[in-house]
C-alpha cells in the first residue's frame, strides 16, 4: 500500500515562510528547478509559503524536445502497445487505494486548503471526486473505454471499424479554483487513452497537482508519461506556438480562452468561464408538498451555489431569476440570512484570488447604474483579517437588477452578465407575463456552462430546457448549479470547442478523435475483369 512518505516532499505542518514548499518542473521523467523562481504569498496572511519555478522562454527546449518525441499515433493505441491500457487500469486502482488512506486523503485536503482556502468539506469533496474518478477507470475500464464498432461492408471480406484514437502530444492549462480536481482528472484522462500531456497549473495553487504527480509515480505511472511546467501565461503561450500540439485543453476565463484558441489555430477544447444562471420558476401548490421545507432547502442550495468558495467555482450561481411565487414566501430574506452565517474562521468565506476589493466595488458600482437596480445585501469588504491586499476579501453580496432595464441596452446587459469570479450574484425578478423577456435574456448570454431550472411544475421545466443550451443543466426542485462531476458530464454546450470532464463520454470527446479503418481482404472474384474507366 502506498504511504505518504513514498511521495510527499513537503511537511504541511511546517509550511511557512521559513519552511516553504519548493516546487519543481518535471520533464521526460526528470524533476528539476529552473534558474528563476517566484515566491507565492499565503492567501490568508500574505506571508511567503511556496517557491514555484518561473520557467523562462529560453528554458523551454526540454519540453519542446519531450513533445517532439511523441508521434501522432500517441504513446499507445488499439494496435500499438495495447497492454498500456491494462497498465493504466492498474495505476488508477493503486491511486484510488492510496486516496483511501486517511493520512493521504487528509494531506491532499489540507494541500488544497492552503493554496485555495475553502471549507474542509469543500476541499475534501475535491479529493473524493478525484478518488472516484480513479476508481471508475480502474481494472479493465480503460481498455473497455476504447471500445470501437464494426459495420458491414459492400462485399465479402470488407468491413469497417470505428476507433477512438489519441492525439499524441497535447497540452493542459488548468485554473486556480480547483487545484487538484481539474488538472488531475484531465491529465490522467489524457494519458490513459494514449496521449502525452504537458500540464501547466496556476502557479499560486500548483502545490496539490505537483504532489499528486509524485503520488502517481509512486503508484507506477511511467515517469516520462506526463510533463509538468510552472511558468507565466506568456511563456506557456510561447510553448504553444513552438510545439505542434495536436490538441490543447484549457479551463479558465473567456478572454484567456480566446487567446489560447488563436495561439493553437483552433486545436483546442475549452471549458471557459460561464455566467451561470438559475431560474426559480412557478410553484405548484400540491397538498402533499411541504412548502416551508421546500423553500428553506432551495434557499440553502442557492447560498451554496452563489457563495461557497466565495463564488469562485466555474459553475457558481451568477444570476438568480426569481419568480414572484418565491418572493412572496420571503425568499430574499432567507438567502440574506444564509449568507450571514458564513465566516472566515471556518473558511465558509474565502479570499478572492482573481479580484481585488477595488475590482469588486467597481463592478457593484457599475451594476447600480442600471435603472431600477439596488443593493440587496453585502457590498462591503470584510474586516478583522490578514488577507493580503492583492486578494479580495468581500462579504457575500447580491444586487437586484430590473429585467426590462437590463435588456434595454447592450451596455446594461453586458454589465449585468459579466462574470465576476467572487461572492456576488445578480437577482432578477420576473413573473409569468415576463417569460418572453426571460427567454430573451437567456438567449443573449454568451457562455453556456451550467444552469438550473428550479420548479415543481414539469411543464415549465420542460419549456425552459427546450429553449436553453447550457452544457450541464440541473432541473427540478432540488436543482443546483454547482455539482462535482463524479457521476455526470461537466462542460459547456453550444460550441464545437467544448471540453468535458468526469465521465467516459467526456474522456472520449475531449482526449480522442475518431478514426475509421476499412478492412478489404477479398476474395477477388474469379470472374473479375478490368472494367472500363468510370
Amino acid at each position: 500500500m502506498t504511504t505518504l512518505s513514498d511521495f510527499s516532499t513537503i511537511n504541511l505542518n511546517k509550511l511557512n515562510g521559513k519552511n516553504p514548499a519548493r516546487l519543481e518542473n518535471c520533464v521526460n521523467g526528470k524533476w528539476y528547478t529552473p534558474s528563476k523562481s517566484v515566491v507565492v504569498p499565503d492567501p490568508l496572511n500574505g506571508e511567503p509559503f511556496i517557491v514555484a519555478p518561473d520557467t523562462q522562454p529560453d528554458e523551454l527546449l526540454p519540453f519542446i524536445e519531450s513533445m517532439k518525441m511523441v508521434p501522432k499515433t500517441g504513446t499507445h493505441n488499439i494496435y500499438k502497445s495495447p497492454e498500456r491500457f491494462q497498465l493504466y487500469g492498474d495505476i488508477n486502482r493503486r491511486v484510488a487505494q492510496a486516496l483511501h488512506v486517511p493520512e493521504i486523503e487528509d494531506f491532499f485536503t489540507k494541500c488544497i486548503q492552503r493554496v485555495m482556502p475553502k471549507s474542509r468539506i469543500q476541499a475534501a469533496g475535491e479529493v473524493i471526486v478525484v478518488r472516484k474518478f480513479f476508481e471508475n477507470f480502474s481494472g479493465d475500464n480503460v481498455r473497455m473505454l476504447m471500445r470501437g464498432f464494426f459495420q458491414a461492408g459492400d462485399h465479402e471480406g470488407q468491413r469497417t471499424m470505428g476507433h477512438r484514437w489519441p492525439y499524441g502530444p497535447v497540452a493542459i492549462i488548468s485554473p486556480f479554483n480547483f487545484p487538484l480536481e481539474i488538472p488531475v482528472m484531465q491529465f490522467a484522462a489524457a494519458a490513459m487513452v494514449g496521449n502525452k500531456p504537458v500540464v501547466k497549473a496556476e502557479s499560486r495553487t500548483a502545490l496539490p497537482v505537483e504532489q499528486f504527480l509524485r503520488l502517481m509515480h509512486a503508484c507506477g505511472l511511467p515517469k516520462d508519461a506526463i510533463d509538468l511546467i510552472h511558468c507565466k501565461g506568456s511563456v506557456m503561450s510561447d510553448l504553444l506556438t513552438r510545439v505542434d500540439f495536436r490538441m490543447t485543453q484549457f479551463t479558465g476565463g473567456m478572454t484567456a480562452a480566446h487567446k489560447v484558441t488563436e495561439a493553437t489555430k483552433g486545436k483546442v477544447k475549452l471549458e471557459d468561464a460561464g455566467f451561470d444562471w438559475k431560474i426559480l420558476g412557478p410553484i405548484r401548490r400540491k397538498p402533499e408538498d411541504d412548502i416551508e421545507k421546500m423553500v428553506s432547502y432551495v434557499a440553502w442550495q442557492c447560498d451554496q451555489d452563489a457563495y461557497a468558495m466565495a463564488g469562485q467555482k466555474c459553475s457558481a450561481q451568477s444570476m438568480l431569476l426569481l419568480h414572484d411565487d418565491w418572493e412572496s414566501l420571503g425568499f430574499l430574506d432567507r438567502i440574506a440570512e444564509q449568507a450571514k452565517r458564513r465566516n472566515l474562521s471556518e473558511l465558509t468565506l474565502s479570499p478572492v484570488l482573481s479580484h481585488t476589493n477595488d475590482d469588486i466595488k467597481a463592478h457593484i458600482k457599475a451594476l447600480l447604474e442600471i435603472p431600477g437596480s439596488k443593493l440587496l445585501f453585502g457590498g462591503k469588504p470584510l474586516e478583522g483579517h490578514s488577507i493580503p491586499s492583492q486578494y479580495g476579501s468581500f462579504e457575500p453580496t447580491a444586487v437586484l437588477v430590473d429585467l426590462s432595464a437590463m435588456l434595454s441596452s447592450d451596455r446594461f446587459f453586458e454589465t449585468a452578465t459579466t462574470e465576476l469570479f467572487g461572492p456576488l450574484q445578480i437577482i432578477v425578478k420576473w413573473n409569468n407575463s415576463l417569460e418572453p423577456k426571460l427567454l430573451e435574456a437567456l438567449e443573449r448570454i454568451d457562455a453556456h456552462l451550467t444552469a438550473a431550472v428550479v420548479s415543481n411544475d414539469p411543464e415549465f421545466v420542460n419549456r425552459m430546457l427546450g429553449h436553453t443550451v447550457n452544457g450541464t443543466t440541473y432541473a427540478g426542485i432540488r436543482a443546483r448549479t454547482t455539482g462535482a462531476p463524479q457521476n455526470h458530464w461537466f462542460g459547456p454546450a453550444g460550441t464545437p470547442l467544448a471540453a468535458g470532464i468526469g465521465t467516459p463520454e467526456a474522456v472520449l470527446s475531449t482526449w480522442t478523435c475518431h478514426r475509421e479503418i476499412v478492412f478489404d481482404e477479398g476474395p477477388i472474384s474469379s470472374s473479375w475483369t478490368l472494367p472500363p474507366p468510370s
